[in-house]
């Protein structure tokens, strides 16, 4: 039996098992894939404090070394369930059981593809999904956003401050996000609006180069782009625990700053908790939060 079960090795999970091992707690970690998360996939992060500039990589590397030298542990299985049973919790795997007094659930949230080809192989290369993270290698050049939710829109202004020029594509005429957020991308000059369209590949030459967009009515262009902004939306890891977990309608974890959920002692950090923000900061402080308040919770039992 383990005192804390984390699932997700990402930012908030190891940043988890740091925090719980400090204050002398055992800890398994459970991964379903590989340990860092989607931040592995970043070239260079300037925006963490301290660190100016490293790897999506060197930061996951890092974070790994810092929580197994303490005495974390890390296997790579798939949490399918998780079951009370008294003041313990029971964290199914396809392998087998294990029991905490607490668990910790930081298994982020999934960028929604786009679905054009290569879109994967051009993460780093041209194709983004955070503007926050990567709009600065982008200035005085030409960028495009797509999608017509707040994000999409907040994404444009944020780039129309950075970049030449910014192109919005949107599948409809109307946008989902806020009107005054609208309003305002519209005062920006130097943003397009490219509308009733839908981005049908890239154009690449060992990175991207371009967009070429469709309109309903099927007459094609192309831009000339060095990125694609993609903001349509994101996929939040918390299926498999909807029946302990409170979600929104949007599938995020309801919890507060405290990351504490309505189900006793169970928490959540990260992405896939319900919040404003989703940075890699935020993330290691839900990390740290989420800790500090599973051991606080293990205390109060004793």
């Amino acid at each position: 039996m383990y005192d804390i079960v984390i699932i997700g090795a990402g930012p908030a999970g190891l940043s988890a098992a740091i925090y719980a091992r400090r204050a002398a707690k055992t800890v398994l970690l459970l991964e379903a894939n590989s340990y860092g998360g989607q931040i592995v996939n970043t070239p260079d992060i300037e925006n963490y404090p301290v660190e100016e500039h490293i790897s999506g990589f060197e930061f996951a590397m890092k974070l790994y070394t810092q929580a197994t030298n303490l005495g974390a542990q890390l296997k790579f299985e798939r949490a399918l369930s998780i079951e009370s049973a008294g003041d313990k919790k029971v964290v199914k795997t396809a392998k087998g059981a294990y029991e905490a007094q607490a668990v910790i659930i930081a298994t982020g949230a999934e960028n929604r593809k786009l679905g054009v080809e290569r879109e994967d192989d051009m993460v780093g290369k041209g194709v983004s999904y955070c503007a926050t993270c990567d709009g600065a290698f982008y200035r005085n050049k030409a960028v495009a956003v797509v999608g017509g939710g707040n994000t999409a829109i907040d994404d444009a202004v944020y780039l129309a401050d950075i970049a030449a020029d910014v192109y919005l594509i949107h599948r409809r005429e109307e946008f989902r996000a806020d009107s005054a957020t609208v309003q305002k991308l519209k005062e920006k000059e130097n943003v397009h609006f490219v509308l009733n369209s839908t981005v049908s590949s890239l154009v690449i030459e060992n990175k991207v180069v371009g967009v070429e967009v469709s309109d309903k009515e099927g007459n094609t262009q192309t831009l000339a782009v060095d990125c694609l902004f993609i903001a349509v939306g994101r996929i939040p890891e918390n299926q498999a625990f909807a029946d302990v977990l409170s979600l929104d309608a949007e599938g995020y974890a309801e919890a507060g700053e405290d990351c504490i959920t309505a189900a006793e002692g169970i928490f959540v950090a990260g992405d896939n908790r319900a919040k404003e923000v989703r940075q890699l900061v935020t993330a290691t402080a839900d990390g740290a939060v989420a800790a500090t308040n599973a051991v606080k919770y293990m205390n109060s039992l004793s």
